[in-house]
């Protein structure tokens, strides 16, 4: 416990000046806004590789269409502990604004890439290998974005409240994934499935390429944080992170499994319904869309709960109610036959993520001291998620294809259990130091 306790101490980077409330509002607007572009643009892929995966990966059956453009979605997620180790260190050294910009300008590049790329039958293999490319750029982006916003948001909220500012980042990570779906619905509604299939499945990214812009603007006005952060030797560096190795540790196995759990309930999950369930795409779709909007408007509730209760007993009733009820909900998912049934159904998962997603970032950030702050949650976290997270629908889809669709369930119960496990063991972080002379 002694390395946990020694992670949190007050040093003199952690120095930066006061926000007035006006500023750490817009500070938080600002950085969450970047934040949701970023997502959306990732998760646009997800929702729309339905109508794609025919255009790059001809001559097969649905199965294996989604398998091929799975495996592209979670060789996507291998070049997050790149970005997280780059952007990490640049947020370290240069600043979490710097980093932040830099993130977004990639993530707009690689969803332009995508939304121009010639089909399959226009200029053959080069066609899969391009898309490759735009998703590991994609990745490497996200990979920084998500420990650079976590820290960030976490640096310019106020003490006694950091779990109901925090939890922003998801509400904006799931804002957007929901603008994603939504965009998705709303061309469903306007034009037909074939149409879709044939062309007006790029729209998405070229609506994500625009917003890009848009958050770029936000981000030049950002309030730096980590002001006298470099001035430390080993600021940004794999050295310096490894002097801390049981928060480390404590991170790599929570976001395995809620990296697991997140990516089962939301990204996979309208696939899942669609294959498994036999579920219409549109009914699917409109499911996903009502259960994610609810999932990101409960995150600031749960947030506050951790602001009462502690970030680790938040965990530990995160990992118990994951054990217990993944495979059961996973089961009774998989056999639904109404919409109203599998909301409920969706939303209980949800719910149980919750406990975790609310306070992901948060307490992540308050285990790693400001010089290594951005690259301890970046890099943890990516590594952890690319191997996990990344992973889940290319698992549950290879199991079903394997005709053993239940043992994913186990598996990802199974993950629940070893968060659990670290969950109990940890020491909350709620109770430890401050992340910046801002309280």
């Amino acid at each position: 416990m002694s390395t946990i306790s020694a992670d949190l101490s007050i040093t003199p980077a952690d120095e930066t000046p006061a926000l007035t409330p006006r500023q750490r509002v817009k500070a938080i607007v600002a950085g969450s806004t970047g934040n949701l572009v970023e997502w959306y643009d990732f998760y646009a892929y997800a929702f729309t590789a339905l109508y794609f995966a025919s255009s790059f990966f001809p001559q097969a059956d649905r199965t294996a269409q989604l398998l091929n453009s799975a495996g592209i979605y979670a060789i996507g997620f291998l070049a997050r502990p790149v970005g997280g180790w780059f952007f990490g260190r640049y947020a370290d050294r240069k600043g979490r604004k710097a980093a932040m910009l830099l993130s977004v300008l990639l993530m707009c590049l690689g969803s332009l890439i995508i939304a121009c790329l010639p089909t399959y039958a226009q200029i053959g293999a080069a066609a899969p290998a391009l898309l490759l490319a735009a998703r590991l750029l994609q990745g490497f982006s996200l990979g920084g974005e998500y420990g650079t916003s976590a820290t960030y948001m976490s640096e310019v909220a106020i003490a006694g409240r950091r779990g109901f500012y925090s939890s922003f980042q998801y509400v904006t990570l799931i804002g957007g994934q929901l603008t994603a779906v939504l965009v998705v619905f709303v061309l469903q509604l306007l034009v037909s499935e074939e149409t879709i299939h044939a062309w007006a499945w790029r729209v998405p990214f070229v609506i994500g390429a625009v917003l890009a812009l848009s958050a770029l603007y936000l981000r030049r006005g950002l309030h730096e944080t980590s002001k006298g952060a470099a001035a430390s030797a080993e600021a940004g560096t794999i050295k310096g992170l490894l002097r801390h190795p049981r928060a480390l540790i404590t991170v790599i196995a929570l976001t395995a499994g809620g990296s697991l759990g997140f990516y089962t309930f939301t990204t996979y999950m309208q696939k899942y319904l669609v294959n498994t369930a036999g579920m219409s795409t549109r009914d699917a779709t409109a499911v996903m869309t009502l259960a994610l909007f609810c999932f990101m408007l409960v995150q600031p509730l749960f947030g506050l709960l951790s602001d009462r209760i502690g970030r680790r007993n938040m965990l530990i009733v995160w990992g118990a109610l994951g054990t217990l009820a993944t495979v059961p909900l996973l089961t009774a998912i998989g056999r639904v036959s109404d919409t109203t049934t599998a909301f409920a159904l969706i939303m209980a998962a949800m719910l149980i993520q919750s406990f975790y997603t609310s306070i992901s970032g948060l307490f992540k950030a308050e285990l790693f001291p400001i010089e290594v702050r951005a690259l301890g949650v970046g890099f943890s976290y990516a590594v952890a998620n690319a191997v996990f997270g990344g992973s889940a629908e290319y698992v549950a889809l290879a199991f079903k294809a394997a005709g053993s669709e239940s043992l994913f369930y186990w598996y990802a119960a199974g993950m629940s259990g070893l968060a659990l496990v670290t969950a109990v063991t940890m020491r909350d972080s709620r109770q430890h130091g401050t992340l910046n002379n801002a309280d």
